[in-house]
């Protein structure tokens, strides 16, 4: 059975795991939690990128069990202590390399890595078992999205392995606009762009999307793009059409989820 790909919002820090009084993340932690509802099957493993790994390259975790990587500041102490005991895929890991490197792209594995919070909190959400292999990969640094699409692309046999792969991010990005009144119309400004680009038809979608910083409020959305490209490679890892998923007004801003079949 193929696995979809999936483009995801990872929240705020660790913000499913704190007390949430006026629910501004209920909706997304209920999204995140209906994730294994939408897949044709239990996935094999998972394959996550997030936007809090940039290297010369593609990498990939190899460890047979993960470490976290705590990589928030300013929260409550027992949000580092948080635990997801969740096994590694070393042998998919190799395998993913070889397919970044079969396509012509640098692609190895990394022994030593754990998970950033960008994979492990919403994936404690979505697969609170544990039991779910897990596999990250990291984005070229050089953050260019028909580079990213090309990863997809190359990755995309993984779907028909069982392998379930992620783009965890978020679709709105700009940390000085989040809470702002004024944030509310240029989000959705790009958001609407963001969504026609996804949901038309798949031919030349990774070049619409590369085009993200000349869509309306692009560069506003995404003042460094780290959060997008994940988006890149889900999209570019499926020769479907994509469609939305989820969407909400999170933070002042909307915030989308996408699917590709």
């Amino acid at each position: 059975m193929t696995m979809p790909s999936l483009y995801i919002p990872h929240g705020g820090g660790p913000c499913f795991f704190m007390d949430d009084p006026q629910g501004m993340w209920t909706g997304m932690e209920h999204f995140l939690r209906s994730l294994p509802n939408i897949l044709p099957e239990r996935p094999r493993a998972i394959l996550i990128v997030t936007g809090h790994w940039e290297t010369d390259g593609f990498r990939l975790t190899g460890a047979a069990r993960p470490d976290l990587l705590f990589d928030y500041y300013g929260f409550p102490e027992h949000t580092y202590r948080l635990r997801y005991p969740v096994p590694g895929d070393p042998a998919l890991a190799e395998r993913a390399a070889g397919l970044l490197r079969s396509a012509g792209l640098d692609g190895a594995v990394d022994g030593d890595r754990g998970l950033d919070h960008g994979a492990f909190v919403p994936l404690m959400v979505a697969f609170p078992d544990a039991d779910v292999p897990v596999v990250e990969m990291s984005l070229d640094r050089s953050l260019d999205p028909l580079l990213a699409a090309r990863a997809g692309g190359a990755l995309q046999p993984l779907r028909d392995e069982g392998v379930l792969i992620v783009g965890a991010g978020m679709s709105f990005h700009n940390m000085q606009a989040y809470r702002q009144s004024t944030a509310a119309e240029p989000s959705r400004l790009f958001d609407d762009w963001l969504v026609e680009s996804v949901e038309a038809a798949p031919e030349g979608r990774a070049e619409r999307l590369a085009g993200w910083a000349e869509a309306p409020a692009g560069r506003y959305a995404h003042p460094r793009e780290e959060h997008l490209l994940p988006l890149m490679v889900a999209a570019g890892a499926s020769q479907g059409r994509g469609n939305r998923i989820y969407g909400e007004t999170v933070l002042g801003t909307m915030i989308s989820g996408f699917r590709f079949d």
